[in-house]
């Protein structure tokens, strides 16, 4: 097994150490990235080195690229950030570095309001183009550890799966700790979905073709509004979208230990996260958020669950779909071995998580039927 770090060094814990190139206008900066991440694989070896070979997983060419930029230009990890507030300063700017410019095209993006349980919730509806209504709508729920994100870090995400799919998108804009610590963000999730189900037809959308998604802690939130959906007598979503899903609170996992450093997301930055939107006093096997403490998973809808080789969080996510299968759940479990945690947001800049996203993209439209 090769070691997980880069000549004795450790590249940056996230996105931020890419961000702290000289503070170029991230318009240059954007096609900076991509140019390096999109040269040939044979030149990107020449100049960064081969990449890492860990649990018999060989990281992508153009990510090892990525992740050879960020040590150079490494910054500190989330836990030394300082406050949550310029934590998701800091990933705003790295998500609009790393988006599609121009962003993607839609026939429509409008911003919604959805009655919730502390006050009116945000949201954002993305319309593909030639698409007609009613059509099939999946509730977006977005990545950030419950602390860090917003429809703005997640708006090139919804788009990519919007215009690939042919789906509606709902990006839904929960609430976020440790402001508002759990269960707040849950309840938020659960909140939108009611609402989008009792209103498809203002969204023009199929009431039977209503699924649910996200990425990261996202991803935790939809597959957590399915088990409340269905203790709650509610009308099950047609399908789960789960990209890197967070699936335990324990830490526990062989993944987050091998992969805690070097990878984007560390394990530093998980208990982070985590002691933020579960601080003490708080349940942290609570179902709604420790998936895999749920009793029982049988009568969820079914799910696609994406997953990547060097990220903390991949043993837990395998170990869901593999939970939900065991529990007669149809599930299609797609692990990519090449790829790190926060590929959702990579598909302007790197081949290989697009064409991950690619495939979570037709994953959807099969699933719904589009």
């Amino acid at each position: 097994m090769a070691s997980r770090t880069y000549e004795g060094r450790t590249p940056g814990s996230s996105l931020r150490g890419v961000a702290e190139l000289p503070r170029l206008p991230p318009a240059i900066e954007h096609r900076f990235l991509r140019f390096v991440c999109g040269l040939p694989p044979r030149v990107q070896r020449r100049l960064f080195g081969a990449p890492p070979v860990v649990d018999e997983q060989r990281l992508a060419d153009d990510v090892h690229v990525l992740l050879r930029i960020a040590q150079v230009f490494r910054g500190d990890s989330l836990r030394a950030k300082g406050t949550p507030a310029e934590a998701r300063a800091e990933r705003l700017r790295e998500a609009r570095i790393v988006a599609h410019r121009p962003p993607l095209p839609m026939a429509r993006v409008e911003s919604v309001a959805i009655p919730g349980p502390a006050g009116a919730i945000g949201a954002r509806l993305y319309v593909p183009e030639e698409v007609g209504g009613p059509s099939p709508l999946l509730v977006y729920f977005h990545g950030g550890g419950w602390v860090i994100g917003g429809l703005d870090t997640h708006d090139d995400p919804c788009r990519f799966l919007a215009a690939r799919s042919g789906v509606r998108i709902l990006s839904v804009d929960y609430r976020l700790a440790p402001e508002h610590p759990f269960p707040a963000a849950a309840e938020d999730a659960l909140a939108a979905y009611e609402w989008t189900t009792a209103n498809a037809e203002r969204l023009e959308a199929d009431s039977g073709r209503i699924a649910v998604g996200g990425d990261s802690a996202g991803a935790n939130l939809a597959a957590s509004v399915c088990l409340m959906a269905r203790d709650a007598g509610l009308p099950p979503p047609a399908m789960q979208l789960l990209i890197y899903p967070v699936a335990e609170t324990a830490g526990t996992s062989s993944s987050r230990r091998t992969f805690g450093e070097g990878f984007l997301l560390t394990r530093g930055d998980m208990e982070w996260f985590e002691d933020h939107y579960l601080p003490p006093g708080v349940d942290r096997t609570d179902p709604r958020v420790a998936l895999l403490e749920a009793p029982d998973l049988s009568g969820l809808p079914p799910a696609y669950v994406a997953t990547a080789g060097f990220d903390p969080l991949r043993d837990e996510g395998e170990v869901f779909a593999q939970r939900l299968r065991e529990a007669g759940v149809d599930v299609a479990l797609r692990h990519h071995p090449g790829l790190v945690h926060t590929f959702a947001n990579l598909t302007a800049i790197c081949p290989t998580a697009r064409a991950a996203m690619l495939e979570a993209a037709g994953a959807l439209r099969l699933g719904l039927a589009v």
